[in-house]
């Protein structure tokens, strides 16, 4: 019932008024734009590196977990390597993820540090918040605290059945969460690993 109220009240909100463009970065780092050695300098070390091939280039993870963890988070997951429009950047945050310790982030604290979303609604049993502007807010099932914040470059998309077909050769836009999804996992999704915005 709880959740119900809140969905209500953020979707209530988004009819008054616009998101701002606030949600692409957190902490001192912004997707596109920020290198491995910021994220070192800000952070340290991260507790473990892994290093993989995806859709053909070499990208690196950095977890920063326990007490590598940023204050507040029990584990922060940064991806580097991106796509650009002149080549492949294998230094270039392209997305991370924050897990908030519980009760750090409620609902109302999302949307006035963030403002209102783009859109909201359920991925897979979790109620969820879109920002354009990168930033995908997953909270636990009673949707009152954020279990997950993934931070990408902006994400432009229009609402399911609004506006006309993309142009030939333009990328395709996110769809905002549906109200029927897959059987829950026990924890959110993890990061995107594309290394394409």
């Amino acid at each position: 019932m709880r959740l119900l109220h809140v969905l209500g009240l953020v979707l209530a909100l988004a009819v008054v008024g616009p998101a701002t463009a606030l949600a692409s970065s957190w902490g001192g780092i912004e997707p596109g734009e920020t290198t491995l050695e910021q994220v070192r300098e800000r952070y340290g070390a991260p507790s473990k590196e892994t290093k993989q091939k995806t859709e053909g280039y070499d990208t690196t993870t950095w977890v920063y977990e326990g007490a590598k963890a940023p204050v507040g988070m029990t584990r922060m997951i940064v991806d580097m390597g991106m796509l650009k429009p002149d080549g492949f950047k294998p230094e270039i945050v392209r997305v991370f993820v924050i897990e908030p310790k519980p009760t750090i982030f409620p609902t109302q604290a999302i949307i006035d540090g963030w403002g209102l979303p783009n859109a909201a609604g359920d991925q897979g049993g979790f109620p969820t918040m879109l920002y354009e502007s990168g930033l995908i807010v997953v909270f636990e099932k009673e949707g009152q605290f954020a279990s997950s914040m993934t931070f990408t470059v902006p994400q432009p998309f229009q609402p399911a059945g609004a506006g006309a077909a993309p142009a030939p050769g333009a990328a395709p836009r996110p769809a905002a969460p549906s109200g029927t999804t897959a059987a829950p996992a026990s924890k959110p999704p993890p990061s995107p690993a594309s290394p394409r915005p």
